[in-house]
């Protein structure tokens, strides 16, 4: 084994959003659990295009309800035979806890899976874990009974629990999305307080500038980024980061079948409705949720949002590319499900702050200090 550094099983990857920026900040994927085919497919030719290797336990397509504790502890005692940290990281779908979903809780279909995913932590016990869901589960009376309900088990097996709603916005990604973060650690010896400190705009000051309101929508016009605001927050600056005209993805946006004067007649900036949001080219994207008829318009052309600027307001590296084979539907929904790149870079950077593990030899040390039975 000649990965480096800290470890990662990843839940319910989509096309990997999250893993992505844990493997930026230095961790290393060696296994990997997506249960919709296109979404995995498109994790696989992402990482190809990105010269990342295979991971060491390859690729699981199960349900995560199929998949054995068991199977899993031999892999996680294998990974850290050299006496490296490992960690499971995952984002249980949502839509059962979200305001705008089924809002069924633990009792749907997809709730049910973060039980199923605790109940594997739990089981097999690795160093560390990530958490993360939408506002809902942390925010909604009904949901947060069986939020407290799974931290209580998580405790109980020994994890020392930090949580945060955070907003990827104050990691640097321009978009307004809030999310639930929830990491949990074996090591007693581990500060008791845990520094989110990937944050570029901590305590979501990024909202605090003046940021434009609305103009009229105008296909010709083109001024610069006003005076005072955070260029690097805005779609357009992100648009131009990426090339999105020229980004393998850059041509793949649903064509209206009907609808093309509404496109017309829509202010720029004015995302006020559920759908049929224009983006405003100098000021942050609102979450991107691109199903459930959730329309994005561009900010100053008469079209929905390509898959590249899509990516882009995710904050993915312009080199971070899907398929052309994938379906416009799966491709708008992996994006819009994933973890925004900077969020999750960010996160990583914080645990792993907190671990202390610098490179392999810390990772080791580490572990075999976690292992060590107590008095």
């Amino acid at each position: 084994m000649n990965e480096v550094g800290p470890k990662i099983f990843s839940f319910f990857s989509g096309s990997g959003f999250l893993d992505l920026g844990f493997e930026k900040a230095g961790f290393s994927i060696v296994y990997v659990n997506e249960y919709h085919t296109p979404f995995m497919e498109a994790y696989k030719y992402a990482r190809a295009g990105m010269d990342f290797k295979t991971p060491m336990f390859g690729y699981d397509d199960r349900s995560i309800e199929d998949i054995k504790a068991s199977e899993l502890k031999n892999k996680l005692k294998s990974s850290s035979v050299d006496g490296s940290v490992v960690g499971f990281i995952g984002g249980p779908p949502c839509p059962d806890f979200s305001v705008g979903g089924k809002n069924k809780g633990r009792e749907g279909e997809n709730g049910k899976l973060s039980q199923v995913y605790v109940d594997l932590i739990c089981d097999c016990k690795p160093n560390f874990f990530l958490f993360e869901n939408v506002k809902g589960l942390y925010r909604t009376a009904k949901h947060r009974e069986f939020f407290d309900h799974l931290k209580n088990q998580l405790k109980k097996s020994g994890y020392m629990l930090h949580e945060k709603l955070i907003n990827s916005i104050e990691y640097g990604a321009p978009q307004d999305r809030d999310r639930i973060i929830l990491l949990g650690f074996k090591d007693k010896k581990l500060a008791p307080t845990f520094e989110w400190s990937g944050r570029v705009f901590p305590e979501r000051t990024a909202f605090n500038f003046e940021w434009p309101d609305t103009d009229l929508f105008d296909s010709e016009n083109s001024y610069p980024c006003p005076a005072g605001l955070p260029e690097e927050l805005t779609v357009e600056y992100w648009f131009k980061k990426n090339n999105v005209s020229n980004h393998p993805n850059g041509k793949h946006c649903f064509t209206p079948r009907a609808g093309l004067a509404r496109f017309l007649t829509v202010d720029e900036g004015d995302d006020s409705k559920k759908s049929y949001k224009r983006l405003h080219r100098w000021r942050y994207s609102p979450t991107a949720a691109y199903g459930n008829n959730e329309v994005h318009l561009h900010p100053y052309k008469p079209r929905r949002l390509s898959v590249a600027e899509a990516l882009a307001i995710q904050s993915a590296p312009a080199d971070f590319k899907l398929p052309p084979t994938m379906t416009l539907s799966n491709m708008f929904k992996t994006v819009g499900n994933g973890v925004p790149f900077l969020a999750s870079f960010g996160l990583a950077k914080s645990i792993k702050a907190h671990l202390g593990t610098k490179n392999a030899d810390n990772s080791r040390k580490l572990s075999q200090r976690d292992k060590q039975p107590t008095t």
